[in-house]
């Protein structure tokens, strides 16, 4: 009982849900989510470190990036629930913007052919200056 209301604690938090939501979406890094969702690199860390040990998440090393994605062979319930917020939030206003943020970085990914941290917090200042444009 304790673990399963645990769990339903982890995902009370609304950055954990939009992490997980875009890496139902694909693998991604570190610095990726950050500039996806414009938050810090030690909530980042922090958070998939609660979805990792709570058996959400796999991580595949690529050098010194770790890339992260939904765990193929999570318990069924789980897969269940994340179906569940996926299907619910999808005409969500803070999903849809994840996902043209999404979009959005992995075109300048493309044009800078890096994926790095210097990458990303370029991409972060241009979202950053973009958003004092529409104001």
């Amino acid at each position: 009982m304790k673990y399963v209301v645990n769990i339903f604690g982890l995902l009370s938090d609304e950055t954990r849900v939009r992490i997980l939501l875009l890496l139902q979406r694909k693998e991604l890094c570190v610095c990726q989510i950050m500039g996806v969702l414009g938050i810090s690199q030690p909530l980042v860390s922090r958070n998939l470190s609660l979805l990792s040990n709570a058996d959400f998440l796999s991580e595949r090393r690529e050098g010194k990036m770790i890339f992260y994605s939904i765990k193929k062979n999570m318990q069924p319930a789980w897969a269940r629930i994340l179906k569940i917020l996926k299907e619910e939030l999808r005409s969500d206003v803070t999903f849809k913007a994840d996902l043209k943020s999404l979009s959005d970085c992995h075109e300048f990914q493309k044009k800078t052919g890096k994926c790095d941290m210097e990458t990303f917090l370029k991409f972060m200042d241009k979202k950053k200056r973009q958003r004092r444009k529409r104001r």
